[in-house]
């Protein structure tokens, strides 16, 4: 009787440690489904997976198709719902959910970060300047890109090719992707100029006429039309036109001239220096010229015509001559007594007394 009443007990102890356990584990295996309000899908379709938390083996079912590349779409909860029953998967805990927001991954590429690429793939190729200095024409209308987001490669370009009686490229570039598949190729086509920045003209200027700080603005010019001796703005503001310039045309080097500080005609000061000498006289230029330039003027008061190198605004310098050091006889340069110093300095002081007498 005691051994029946043990075994009894024993029985009751084991079936109420095991029943615990049981549910335990059949909560796990049977954990209700739970509806996500936001999915992100990298694929082209929308998964039951994707969706609801505790799919169990209808995770991979698809059910819906998957917006465009960087996009987003809403699904009505009501509508997923019924979609998840016709594959019976039912008990869906929606967490008083209205709409799921499901978002395509994708990866842009910006428009400007193609034409960079593009750019750098030219650079130096067949007479090609820096890829700073190009200026990029595509065939088709160069718009960002939105790729696959398993496209996590570098971008790099593969082929290049410029034609430059043309003007013409073709550049191919690759973006490896981390699926194992082949790599994403972007091939794009148009023309390639080289640029640089030139001083161009805001209006008109007539010959000799200086160029001011508002008559020149900087632009992008093609090389080719400037060639090399384009004009920098700094260069040209202050400096002459030497012919007669339109607006808008690029300056060159060959187009200016240092401004004239003497115009023909104009009344101009006439500075004649040596050691111990400095005399201005007025004169007439005779012609016009600029700083450093040799020009004829006439000295008003003497009546002769003299040259002169300008040196400032209405300033011409005349270079006056020094004084002749005299020639000894050959008979008295073999030997140098002192009696010879004694009449040398003679010889000095009266050449002085003399020019003294001529001043007074």
């Amino acid at each position: 009787m005691m051994t029946l009443r043990s075994l009894l007990l024993a029985t009751a102890l084991l079936a109420a440690a095991v029943v615990p356990a049981l549910a335990q584990s059949r909560d796990d295996v049977l954990a209700a489904p739970v509806l996500r309000a936001n999915v992100n899908v990298a694929g082209d379709v929308v998964r039951i997976g994707d969706v609801i938390d505790n799919a169990g083996p209808a995770s991979q079912i698809a059910i819906y198709r998957a917006p465009d590349l960087g996009t987003s779409g809403r699904l009505p909860v009501a509508q997923v719902i019924a979609a998840l029953r016709a594959h019976r998967v039912i008990g869906v805990d929606t967490r008083d959910i209205s709409e799921i927001s499901v978002t395509r991954l994708a990866r842009t590429i910006d428009s400007k970060d193609i034409e960079t690429q593009v750019g750098q793939a030219l650079e130096k190729r067949n007479g090609l300047g820096d890829a700073a200095n190009l200026t990029l024409t595509f065939d088709r209308d160069l718009q960002t890109l939105q790729l696959d987001a398993s496209n996590n490669g570098a971008m790099q370009p593969i082929s290049a090719r410029f034609d430059q009686r043309s003007g013409r490229f073709d550049v191919t570039l690759e973006i490896v992707n981390q699926t194992g598949l082949a790599p994403t190729r972007l091939r794009f086509t148009g023309t390639a100029v080289e640029t640089v920045e030139a001083a161009v003209l805001a209006r008109g200027v007539e010959r000799n006429e200086v160029l001011k700080s508002s008559d020149v603005i900087v632009e992008r010019r093609p090389k080719a039309e400037v060639g090399n001796d384009v004009a920098s703005r700094d260069r040209a503001v202050g400096m002459q036109a030497r012919r007669q310039l339109r607006s808008g045309q690029a300056l060159r080097i060959a187009d200016l001239a240092k401004p004239d500080l003497v115009q023909r005609d104009q009344a101009v000061t006439l500075v004649y220096e040596s050691a111990g000498l400095y005399l201005t006289i007025r004169g007439k230029a005779i012609e016009a010229g600029t700083e450093g330039d040799v020009v004829n003027v006439l000295n008003l008061q003497s009546k002769r015509t003299v040259s002169g190198v300008v040196i400032g605004r209405g300033q011409v310098s005349v270079s006056v001559p020094g004084p002749r050091i005299p020639v000894s006889d050959a008979t008295n340069t073999t030997i140098i007594g002192k009696t010879d110093t004694t009449a040398a300095v003679s010889v000095a002081t009266v050449d002085n007394t003399s020019v003294s007498r001529k001043a007074e």
